[in-house]
């Protein structure tokens, strides 16, 4: 009989790559964790009838004593799988934005260049259900908006998150029910990482005070959160074609709209201009609006990534600041 957490998996695989065909090529992203380990296994049983061609990727971010040796560990049972071919990819990580978003970028810059390598139509990842409560309590306790709050996508691109909807505890079971041996990452239990904090002492209790499914109302949350932040980025997109002028944004449009879409054509107008998303936050927006809704003869606002938000007249121009200034 079918263990239920395999089956779990396997169905949230089917599910969430309805729309490619036999001879597509996948790509899972494995650190050799139970998350990411069912899930190559899953991919793999499914391609057997779906016709999928499925390799994996696994990222050395060449941070721990031996990763070398475990991520060429983790490639010889993701090649026991029937994936093929499977790939190690050493990274160098920086220092931008603290370890945890320079490992992101890093392990993330890697999956990209092996999808184009590889001709990859999707990249799985592995997160869970508790991957997304953590993310959703990590933007509340950072004052995030929605967009922050709505969480990981389901899909972004070429990227999948099939176990979205299932929790840690079934990807462990999914793994035992098949003999695998998932690699335990250390840093997942170093409490100098906010989310391991989180996921070891914030969740459970949680848990513990309000009643088990905290992580799932958390979950669910996030994906109707998402629904709404989805409907208010499109208008701002509309909103920020219909404030573009020849020499910048008409301050005059961009007060007319409603906050929330204000907030997101301005946020939008910065990530055009340059600005890393991961380091622009609210007080940069606030100062920027103020520019808009509250101009007191103020030029600019010095925003991340050396670009400056400058007003002149009726018009709002976001330029580099070696330019604007």
């Amino acid at each position: 009989m079918l263990d239920p957490a395999v089956a779990d998996t396997r169905r949230a695989v089917r599910s969430a790559l309805t729309d490619l065909s036999a001879g597509d090529v996948v790509v899972v992203a494995c650190s050799g964790g139970a998350d990411s380990l069912s899930l190559a296994a899953a991919a793999a049983f499914e391609s057997r009838s779906a016709g999928w061609l499925v390799g994996a990727v696994t990222v050395d971010h060449g941070l721990q004593h031996g990763s070398t040796v475990v991520a060429e560990r983790v490639a010889s049972t993701l090649s026991g799988l029937g994936l093929d071919p499977v790939e190690v990819v050493p990274v160098t990580v920086g220092d931008g934005g603290g370890p945890e978003a320079a490992a992101r970028s890093a392990r993330y810059a890697a999956l990209d260049a092996a999808a184009d390598r590889l001709g990859a139509s999707a990249v799985l990842l592995g997160h869970t259900r508790d991957d997304q409560a953590e993310t959703v309590l990590l933007g509340l306790a950072r004052g995030s908006g929605a967009r922050s709050l709505s969480g990981m996508p389901p899909a972004a691109g070429i990227y999948r998150r099939p176990l979205l909807g299932l929790s840690r505890s079934t990807t462990t079971a999914a793994c035992a029910a098949q003999g695998l041996e998932p690699w335990h990452d250390p840093h997942n239990v170093d409490p100098a990482y906010t989310r391991v904090r989180v996921r070891h002492d914030v969740l459970p209790v949680l848990e513990h005070q309000l009643g088990p499914g905290v992580a799932a109302a958390l979950a669910r949350t996030a994906a109707l959160l998402r629904a709404d932040a989805d409907a208010l980025d499109d208008l701002a997109r509309q909103a920020l074609a219909d404030c573009r002028t020849e020499d910048g944004l008409d301050t005059d449009r961009l007060e007319s709209l409603a906050p929330a879409v204000r907030s997101r054509v301005l946020r939008l107008a910065a990530l055009r201009a340059g600005c890393p998303g991961t380091d622009l936050f609210a007080v940069h927006l606030d100062a920027v609006d103020a520019l808009v809704t509250d101009w007191r003869g103020q030029r600019w606002v010095d925003l991340p990534g050396a670009v400056r938000a400058l007003r002149a007249g009726a018009r709002l121009r976001f330029e580099p600041s070696a330019v604007a200034g």
